[in-house]
């Protein structure tokens, strides 16, 4: 059961979208951390969006938006002041959120078809300012500096520094991990009717603005290609980082799942220092509404794995690389898009894969 609603007050909007989960339902996932089954809050999944597009008269934007799920949460407040064009615009963020560390903690299930949680969760809180440059014609790119504060939390809500194999969860060794980053990213898209090409770069640093914050260089890069071929599309990407100096485990590179290698659940086949994941698929028009996709997906840590803070890629036997490949089927109508997708690992696994996307209530 479901509701949503669209609200305006004075020249604020309000968009609430809230759904009823049967309990039934939450019952046959996977326990999310802190439901209490005698809460009614624990049966909700939506969000709640505020948007107020003049707060102090000089066209300041305020967004407010809440997301909850039956496992995690995630809660923004974003403030924008108006500059000039010319200027780099800026915006002041705080956020929170929730969610099972599922990605380097999560045990393999299925010959690595589903990963479970390992009960530990993490709470991430920050605070800081963007900085988005004006674009130009193909590039654009934003600078940001924001403090944050993460905790790791057990299924009972409760700080813990070790997993269940008595490991270290965080790089200090107590229930917390501080730290100042500043981040540069730059985006290039190029496209045409025939094709496309899209990269994006992202570089972090730690900053040492205690002794005891975590000081570290961390880098990511995605490169996509698109290219038609007749009525088909061929699209493949290369996506990968690195990350020298402080580390905890949360933050290792998670290789496994929908946005990584299909076939695999989160994380399932490793977790390193640094990754490098490879997409290809092909998508076949079969009428005006439906389309049919052929793919492959493969990744690796690099070898990377022994190097993450207590090696829980060795202990929960993930291989370190892995590939998936299969077909899938795209239908577009007017209710929404409908994505099939089903895959097989090198497990000879098989994973079906559901999603819908562009609902129109």
């Amino acid at each position: 059961m479901g509701a949503q609603k669209s609200i305006h007050a004075g020249k604020a909007k309000i968009d609430v979208n809230v759904d009823f989960t049967h309990k039934l339902c939450a019952s046959l996932m996977l326990p999310p951390p802190f439901r209490n089954s005698g809460s009614p809050l624990s049966l909700i999944i939506g969000s709640l969006c505020i948007k107020h597009p003049n707060l102090f008269g000089g066209s300041e934007k305020l967004d407010v938006s809440w997301d909850k799920g039956l496992c995690d949460s995630n809660v923004l407040v974003a403030f924008r002041r108006p500059r000039p064009e010319w200027l780099p615009q800026k915006c002041f963020r705080l956020q929170h959120s929730l969610s099972p560390e599922i990605g380097v903690h999560g045990r393999p299930f299925e010959n690595f078809s589903r990963s479970g949680s390992g009960g530990v969760n993490l709470s991430r809180l920050s605070v800081g300012l963007d900085l988005n440059e004006p674009a130009s014609s193909q590039w654009s790119s934003t600078t940001s500096i924001k403090f944050e504060h993460v905790r790791l939390l057990n299924d009972d809500g409760r700080s813990i520094t070790c997993d269940l194999d008595g490991f270290p969860v965080t790089c200090s060794g107590s229930h917390h991990d501080s730290m100042v980053v500043l981040k540069q990213e730059s985006q290039y898209a190029k496209a045409n009717n025939h094709s496309f090409s899209r990269f994006s770069m992202q570089l972090e640093q730690g900053i040492p603005v205690l002794s005891k914050w975590l000081i570290f260089n961390r880098f990511k890069f995605t490169a996509t290609r698109g290219v038609k071929l007749g009525p088909a599309f061929f699209l493949t990407s290369l996506n990968g980082g690195s990350i020298v100096g402080d580390m905890a485990p949360y933050q290792a590179f998670a290789i496994g799942g929908v946005g990584s290698v299909r076939g695999y659940g989160e994380g399932s086949i490793g977790s390193g220092r640094s990754c490098l994941v490879a997409n290809n698929e092909v998508t076949i028009p079969l009428n005006k509404m439906l389309e049919g996709v052929v793919f492959f997906d493969c990744g690796t840590d690099l070898g990377s794995g022994r190097l993450v803070p207590g090696n829980p890629a060795l202990r929960q036997g993930k291989p370190g690389s892995g590939m998936g490949l299969g077909y899938g089927f795209r239908l577009k109508s007017p209710m929404g898009h409908l994505q099939v997708d089903y895959a097989i690992n090198a497990f000879h696994q098989k994973t079906l894969y559901f999603g819908i996307s562009n609902l129109i209530s």
